[in-house]
């Protein structure tokens, strides 16, 4: 077939090598490959679509002009251009989205998250129940933007300072929700009708400073030189109990299909020491890089790199097929 990849216009970081590994994968595949870069311009972005006259567009973007919130209107983009992309709809991407909607969605299918709040400008749009220590989070943003060790705070002027500094950067609502204790989990989960969920990935954080809370902030994922970065590392589950970890497995899959979602994402959960294990952040069309937490579950599984590419490939024409 042929392909395009469709991108964020800074994704062609030269330290980022998704776009050649994905390029990589499909031509030893057997198809034929292009490149659409996201800028600021959306007729742009039409023209050079219209031009590739692209059988699949796989659909990478994670931002459009900068903004995560904007994220379900690229799928958007695509369908009312009658193209066939990979990954999820505009509706699975607005929902997994918006963390605040994201809850209330596993909520009605009884799935557990965390309690939760939001809040705008002194509105509550929603509360639950809830007891220090809270975290608050930007809740339209990925990749823990807005995420630092103050995001987890024990008291009232912590909290109101806290949101005021969200409110001040992101102009929008902030998410505040139960800190949960606990330890950290990746599920990856392949397929549609019939997904699957992947091995168990750990984020362990045996090395992390004892005076900062155990969270995958920004600067511990992205901050190669601090503390927090140097103190995580994700490594393949170890010492879960079978039973739990079915139920883990089971728990992500049941978020997959309750947000909608289609072909791959990761669920993120925290799971207690009592074995009570809430979803803490569902990513649709997560991160396709060699080294990322679902290319190696889908390794340990059998299915290695260019098979996993292809496989997701192979799930999205299906869906265009039926």
């Amino acid at each position: 077939m042929k392909i395009v990849i469709l991108h964020t216009a800074d994704a062609l970081d030269p330290r980022d090598p998704v776009l050649d590994q994905l390029d990589g994968a499909l031509r030893e595949a057997g198809h034929a490959t292009a490149f659409v870069a996201l800028g600021a311009s959306v007729s742009e972005v039409v023209r050079a679509l219209e031009a590739e006259a692209a059988e699949l567009v796989v659909n990478v973007a994670e931002s459009f002009d900068g903004r995560s919130a904007l994220e379900s209107n690229v799928a958007g983009l695509l369908n009312l251009l009658g193209l066939r992309y990979t990954g999820s709809s505009p509706a699975g991407l607005l929902m997994a989205g918006d963390k605040s909607l994201t809850k209330k969605l596993l909520g009605f299918h009884g799935i557990q998250s965390p309690a939760f709040t939001t809040m705008w400008r002194g509105a509550v749009d929603w509360s639950g129940e809830l007891q220090f220590p809270l975290i608050v989070k930007p809740p339209q943003e990925d990749a823990s933007i807005g995420i630092t060790s103050a995001s987890v705070v024990h008291d009232l002027k912590e909290l109101f300072g806290r949101m005021d500094a969200l409110q001040t950067e992101f102009r929008s609502p902030v998410l505040v929700e139960q800190y949960i204790e606990g330890r950290e989990f990746y599920v990856g989960v392949l397929g549609n009708v019939d997904a699957m969920a992947l091995p168990i990935i750990e984020l362990d954080f045996t090395g992390f400073p004892d005076d900062r809370p155990r969270i995958a902030s920004w600067d511990a994922k992205w901050e190669e030189a601090g503390a927090e970065y140097k103190g995580t590392r994700s490594v393949f589950a170890e010492g879960l109990d079978e039973a739990l970890a079915l139920r883990m497995q089971q728990v992500a899959v049941d978020a997959f299909h309750a947000l909608r979602l289609r072909d791959y994402a990761r669920i993120d959960l925290r799971v207690t020491d009592a074995g009570e294990i809430y979803v803490i952040e569902v990513n649709p069309n997560c991160y396709l890089e060699r080294e990322a937490e679902f290319a190696r579950s889908a390794a340990k599984a059998g299915t290695e790199y260019p098979a996993l590419v292809s496989r997701i490939v192979e799930l999205a024409s299906a869906r265009y097929a039926r």
